[in-house]
């Protein structure tokens, strides 16, 4: 009788308020707050995400060809947060990704080899006759290196990096852990650098335990290097199309809150201003995104948010979201 009450008295607030004013006063009560609403209501949130270059740092990013998965909170019981990366992981049941190896670069030296201690440092990526062409300086003696390897998919969903040619400036060695060095075997053998393993001369990559919040969740079933690309991809071998076209980003299902929005039954579609190239998408600066774009609801009370690219927002735009 009380959900009935609160219903008729929306109704008649569309009446004498206006649609807008109602809208608001529906979804307080049908919507709720993210402090007012039962912890069992949390759960994961059905995505699919087409062409979209997805943004996880300034220096790190991945063009999102396909993707069909879910959000899934990282507390039981709670809901994934936009304005939170570290509250929700993203599942992929099926993907096609690709990575530049400047963005691979970037999260090897900004995530992997970050710290002060470690080993290796400056590292850079290129592509040379379909094989990756690793540079980089040992942190003791600052020697410089580079290395020729290869990728495949490990039977266990990780990143396999085979290491064919190594060379380094007045440095005899055989072998990448004779580059390294005992020092340096050690870390990985003792998971002192995060998602990396070393098997003889190969190196295994774990790409969740690599990337920053939110979490790509996934086995790597096949990768191979294209066009200039690091072509990933994760979860079905085989990628499932998304069902709508153009660029976008939908979430529906359960709950998830969008700035002070907590949708109920989520039904979000983040959607590009221009359709002409990838959607480019900053988790962290989405609200800039939103600033210069529009929005719309549909009959059923679903939200259309149109975003600006984030490479277009400009440097004042920008530096006001740091």
């Amino acid at each position: 009788m009380e959900i009935l009450g609160h219903w008729l008295w929306g109704m008649r607030m569309l009446k004498r308020m206006g649609a807008v004013v109602a809208l608001v006063a529906i979804l307080h009560w049908f919507g709720g707050t993210a402090e007012g609403l039962p912890e069992e209501q949390g759960g994961p949130v059905r995505t699919e995400m087409r062409n979209v270059t997805y943004h996880f740092t300034d220096g790190v990013s991945v063009r999102i060809v396909s993707l069909t998965g879910a959000l899934e909170p990282t507390e039981a019981g709670h809901w994934p947060i936009f304005d939170k990366g570290a509250s929700f992981n993203i599942h992929v049941d099926s993907s096609k990704i690709l990575v530049l190896p400047s963005d691979l670069a970037g999260v090897l030296n900004t995530y992997v080899f970050n710290a002060k201690d470690s080993p290796l440092k400056d590292i850079s990526i290129g592509i040379e006759k379909g094989r990756l062409k690793i540079k980089g300086k040992l942190r003791k003696g600052d020697v410089a290196f580079e290395t020729s390897s290869s990728l495949s998919a490990n039977s266990d969903g990780r990143v396999r990096l085979h290491t064919e040619k190594v060379r380094a400036v007045h440095v005899p060695v055989k072998g990448l852990m004779d580059l390294f060095g005992i020092d340096m075997a050690d870390l990985i053998k003792n998971g002192k650098v995060p998602g990396l393993e070393s098997e003889k001369d190969d190196l295994l990559l774990k790409l969740q335990d690599v990337l920053p919040p939110p979490r790509i969740q996934g086995p790597v079933t096949d990768i191979r290097i294209e066009s200039g690309s690091i072509v990933l991809a994760i979860g079905k071998e085989k990628a499932e199309a998304p069902s709508g076209t153009g660029n976008f980003m939908s979430f529906k299902g359960n709950q998830l809150q969008f700035g002070k929005l907590l949708m109920n039954d989520a039904d979000l579609t983040i959607l590009d201003l221009d359709p002409n190239d990838p959607l480019d998408f900053f988790l962290e600066r989405y609200k800039d995104q939103l600033v210069p774009g529009y929005s719309k609801i549909t009959p059923s009370f679903g939200l259309r948010a149109y975003m600006k690219d984030f490479g277009k927002l400009g440097s004042k735009a920008a530096a006001r979201s740091r």
